[in-house]
């Protein structure tokens, strides 16, 4: 079967080298006679991968000296409550609500001290990034919290809130590795990497060094202690070992690519075919406010349940899969994450196109 073009929001497409690239080495892993998901993660072979790994990773993104690289099990959600647990000195911490995952965020952060809602856009459906240049950040405020690119709502932080001198805590599973970043305007980053790095299991999460100690919360777990992972290389038990090999090798698949700058500007060639046809379209049309799309997840709909439905029916069997909408939201979305060819893009336009005007 040939492979079809996976819109999927996570766990999603990853680039076709990596994975032939792992397929030849599954039996024996550059002649050590053992596939990565056999070997001990305390082994030479292994700490030369997670080394590597971390090594390329902090030069994509010009991670700073000062700042630690964690690769963590328990997914994004997972930091929900190691971010108040390790970070909540003060009790008090201010959220921005632009989506499903900061609110959660938000919510478990409520279980550990007093979370205040700084902005939100539930007031539309979560088809806007609120106005964050004036926010109510208090001088109690341990940090200012936000999920960067909201996967089912198809928004992005064009331009980061004024924190008011608190460190930035973002989640940025699904934009990770899609542009480039200045870590220094972040106390915290940390991401799922199921959308645009690896397999499903590893959570990354970059830290500025003087925000991991050992003052947390009491009865915060060993294992959500930033300070415990950080002490022992991400190697405290046994990590996530053949995830973190497949992100080693996306990392290098990036850097061959031209590094973030190239990716950008790939990213947004892609979203540009998608938008332009939404935005002329008679059928179909996006749900988010222009200047707050996102390049990496694009919702639309046609107004019409039946025809949303026949539409994802319909690409399904023309090769295009996973355009359903998140069940909260309905319509359709289509992630187009790093290792979403060009091409894959304009055959899902010529696909819609077709669509339109057989369903006029």
């Amino acid at each position: 079967m040939s492979r079809v073009y996976n819109f999927s929001a996570g766990p999603a497409v990853l680039p076709e080298e990596v994975l032939t690239e792992a397929a030849s080495e599954m039996l024996d892993y550059r002649g050590s006679g053992m596939s990565v998901m056999e070997m001990s993660h305390r082994s030479k072979v292994y700490d030369t991968i997670i080394k590597d790994a971390e090594r390329d990773l902090r030069e994509l993104m010009s991670i700073p000296d000062n700042y630690k690289v964690l690769f963590l099990q328990g997914g994004a959600s997972q930091q929900f409550a190691a971010v108040p647990m390790n970070l909540m000195k003060n009790k008090k911490a201010g959220y921005i609500i632009t989506g499903q995952w900061a609110k959660k965020a938000y919510q478990e952060a409520k279980l550990y001290g007093e979370a205040v809602e700084l902005a939100s856009s539930a007031d539309e459906t979560f088809s806007y990034i609120p106005d964050c240049s004036n926010l109510a950040v208090t001088d109690d405020m341990d940090y200012v919290y936000i999920c960067e690119n909201n996967t089912i709502y198809g928004t992005k932080f064009q331009t980061l809130p004024d924190t008011k001198g608190k460190d930035l805590v973002a989640d940025v599973s699904s934009c990770f590795l899609s542009e480039p970043v200045d870590v220094s305007k972040y106390g915290v980053i940390y991401g799922g990497v199921q959308k645009n790095i690896g397999p499903a299991g590893v959570v990354i999460a970059i830290i500025r060094e003087d925000l991991i100690g050992d003052d947390v919360l009491s009865g915060t777990p060993t294992m959500l202690k930033w300070k415990t992972q950080a002490d022992n290389d991400s190697l405290y038990n046994t990590p996530p070992c053949y995830g973190i090999y497949i992100c080693g090798k996306v990392f290098r698949w990036i850097k061959k690519m031209g590094g973030l700058a190239a990716m950008k500007e790939h990213n947004e060639k892609k979203a540009k075919i998608l938008y332009d046809f939404l935005d002329g379209s008679a059928l179909f049309r996006g749900t988010v406010r222009k200047e707050d799309r996102s390049l990496m997840n694009v919702p639309f709909v046609t107004g019409n349940e039946e025809l949303d439905a026949k539409f994802v029916k319909e690409a399904a069997a023309a090769g295009f899969v996973n355009l359903k909408g998140h069940r909260s939201v309905g319509g359709m979305r289509a992630s187009i994450y790093n290792a979403m060819p060009i091409a894959g893009v304009e055959k899902l336009v010529d696909f819609m196109k077709k669509f339109e005007e057989e369903n006029a």
